[in-house]
């Protein structure tokens, strides 16, 4: 028998007008009567590290144990969720949490080494670091995509009280002297992603545009389309219309009609007045690139360190950051509780795109590993023990399923969770940070 169907690469791209689009794993990108894991198809693995400051409530507060808000209950696969992470309890089997988590290089430093030490697991010297976390996965599991790694933010992190946009505002060092700028404004990152727009020149004049570059590719989808076969087809549809929705609010300015008459400076094109929108479609904008295979590692800082961010949305008044310290006044730790739910809400809404997601033979879920957490404790402390820190995701058949909370022995270093995830990508080395072992049980 001959076999004479062909295959689309991997690296396929719909061209024109100047921008170009990646696309979805499809089914014909695998070559007839060949296996997958044989081919370019085969999935690849995606890491990500989501960065929210301040801790969470958790059993050090004046209320003991009783308002522990994060810690869940029980041991092992026999545990149940706590309020803060409760949104996540569609991916519990999916899920690891830790006890006794513990960052040294955090300790006494209040703000401002707090992001870059959390992949870094090391006392930085002077103005450098070590190469944090993500950057050393880049090396081996992103080299041969279009973006080796992103660096995001919902918002700036020039800030005052977290270094003033010092080095270690970042969560990522390339190199010991390379810290990787975040970037916050969507409409940069869905340029730079989607099309062209690298100078302000450029960036002004896609502005003006109004066509989609949906549009400007229009006749080679539909060519494309000619070719696939109807699940392909689906597949590609909703990439596309995920693709539309993003630019569409990517495209969105602030519009507060409270402001007219006022004389105020131009925002920064793209950031969005709405902080929940921010947050949100800069998590859609990196859904994409993961399913877009542009990129399979990100860090992304879902609100910065030194922040005043207010959350009318939820009905609570003041800052994020004053909040925090909440000097063990009950309403304030309830106003923060509600907070880090919030937060914990819109990543579990970014897992659940992830689980919806084909993947060659499963899903994008399926084939990650995901970190959320913190390099903080109590807020109102500065305290950096325990440390919340969670991970999501199948990890490519590597991570352990089936859902646990791991209590570790007391002051675990999060290094060793550093070491055994480079393991689980395969990444074999037997030191990280101020690793004194690794964690088996993931």
């Amino acid at each position: 028998m001959f076999i004479t169907k062909k295959h689309l690469s991997r690296r396929t791209v719909l061209k024109g007008a100047g921008v170009s689009l990646g696309l979805p794993f499809l089914s014909a990108m695998v070559p007839a009567s060949t296996a997958l894991a044989q081919t370019a198809a085969n999935p690849k693995i995606r890491a990500g590290f989501f960065y929210i400051p301040h801790g969470a409530i958790m059993f050090n507060t004046k209320y003991g144990a009783e308002w522990d808000r994060w810690t869940p209950s029980g041991s092992g696969a026999a545990y149940k969720l706590n309020e803060i992470t409760s949104p996540m309890e569609p991916f519990k089997k999916q899920l690891t949490t830790f006890s006794n988590l513990d960052n040294a290089a955090a300790a006494g430093s209040v703000h401002v080494r707090n992001p870059a030490t959390w992949l870094s697991a090391t006392l930085p010297q002077g103005n450098s670091m070590s190469t944090t976390l993500d950057q050393v996965m880049v090396k081996f599991i992103s080299q041969d995509v279009q973006f080796a790694s992103l660096e995001l933010a919902s918002e700036t992190t020039v800030q005052v009280a977290a270094g003033n946009g010092g080095a270690f505002t970042t969560l990522s060092f390339r190199d010991k002297d390379t810290p990787l700028p975040m970037e916050y404004n969507p409409r940069k990152v869905f340029l730079a992603l989607f099309g062209e727009g690298d100078s302000m020149g450029e960036r002004a004049a896609m502005a003006r545009q109004k066509n989609s570059i949906l549009d400007m590719i229009l006749g080679r989808t539909n060519q494309l389309k000619s070719s696939l076969g109807s699940e392909d087809k689906a597949i590609l549809d909703g990439y596309l219309e995920n693709v539309r929705e993003v630019e569409r609010r990517a495209k969105m300015g602030p519009a507060n009609p409270h402001l007219a008459g006022l004389q105020i400076p131009d925002a920064p094109v793209g950031e969005l007045e709405d902080f929940a929108a921010q947050e949100k479609v800069m998590y859609d904008l990196l859904a994409l690139a993961y399913q877009a295979d542009l990129t399979r590692v990100a860090t992304y800082i879902t609100v910065a360190e030194g922040t005043n961010r207010n959350y009318p949305f939820l009905n609570i008044s003041g800052g994020f950051h004053p909040i925090s310290h909440h000097a063990d006044d009950l309403e304030r730790i309830k106003m923060l509780v509600q907070i880090q739910k919030w937060h914990m809400q819109m990543f579990a809404g970014f897992i659940q795109k992830m689980a919806n997601t084909p993947d060659g033979q499963g899903s994008l879920l399926d084939h990650s590993i995901f970190m959320y957490g913190s390099n903080m404790s109590n807020s109102n402390q500065h305290s950096s023990y325990p440390i919340p820190n969670l991970i999501v995701g199948g990890g490519n058949g590597k991570l352990k399923q089936g859902g646990q909370h791991l209590v570790l022995p007391e002051r675990t270093p999060i290094a060793n969770l550093h070491l055994a995830l480079l393991q689980k990508v395969g990444h074999e080395q037997d030191h990280f940070g101020d690793s004194t072992g690794t964690i088996t049980e993931i």
